[in-house]
């Protein structure tokens, strides 16, 4: 796998194909926008990577502040997407989140959290399996205000952005190999998202205690 995605990172359609991809993944949280992203942060590093035999690279490569610029955009993009689509979904919407117990949850917690500046979940969930989905829907559904929740998912955006392209980049510099770099980077980004899941789950302090 990390082979044919290594050959995408040398045509500039890997701008399109990583902005598409993390647009998307709010909706289908399947699409590996994560593995896409660090791969190209690979390959902008593979040129520079200090190993003990030069490796060849493609001519072209990703130019990492571009990366970095675009996949912010396209992860703020596609959680505007979905708190529009969570203000509006009516009832069906509405029926959708009554199946899920995570949406309902995300409905429940949510209601006051961004008003009292709790929009660290907003940040901690962009990094969580589906936690996006679940916090850009449910922020919408909630009715909070863009004002409230625009801020907080800018700076979910540029974290997990630049905690992805930060560690495609500086394990293959480190590493001295693209692909060994690319591997244990996705490992580390999905144990971050394991530890992610891990905080969104656990129950708010004052539900703690009262339990």
């Amino acid at each position: 796998m990390f082979e044919t995605l290594g050959s995408l990172t040398a045509s500039p359609w890997i701008y399109a194909l990583v902005a598409v991809s993390i647009v998307l993944d709010v909706f289908l949280p399947v699409l590996p926008s994560g593995v896409l992203v660090i791969t190209a942060a690979a390959a902008a590093a593979a040129a520079g990577a200090a190993g003990p035999v030069p490796v060849p690279v493609p001519e072209q490569v990703p130019d990492i502040l571009l990366l970095l610029v675009i996949a912010t955009s396209a992860s703020v993009l596609g959680d505007m997407a979905a708190f529009r689509l969570g203000r509006r979904g009516g009832a069906r919407l509405d029926r959708a989140i009554a199946r899920s117990r995570r949406l309902t949850r995300a409905h429940e917690r949510l209601g006051t959290a961004l008003a009292r500046g709790g929009g660290a979940l907003v940040v901690i969930a962009r990094f969580a399996p589906a936690g996006r989905s679940v916090v850009s829907l449910g922020a919408g559904k909630t009715q909070r205000k863009v004002a409230e929740f625009l801020p907080w998912s800018v700076l979910a955006g540029m974290a997990w952005a630049g905690y992805s392209v930060a560690l495609g980049y500086f394990g293959t510099q480190w590493l001295g190999t693209q692909w060994l770099g690319t591997a244990l980077s996705v490992v580390a980004l999905f144990a971050a998202g394991a530890l992610a899941a891990f905080l969104v789950r656990r129950p708010p302090p004052a539900a703690a205690t009262a339990a």
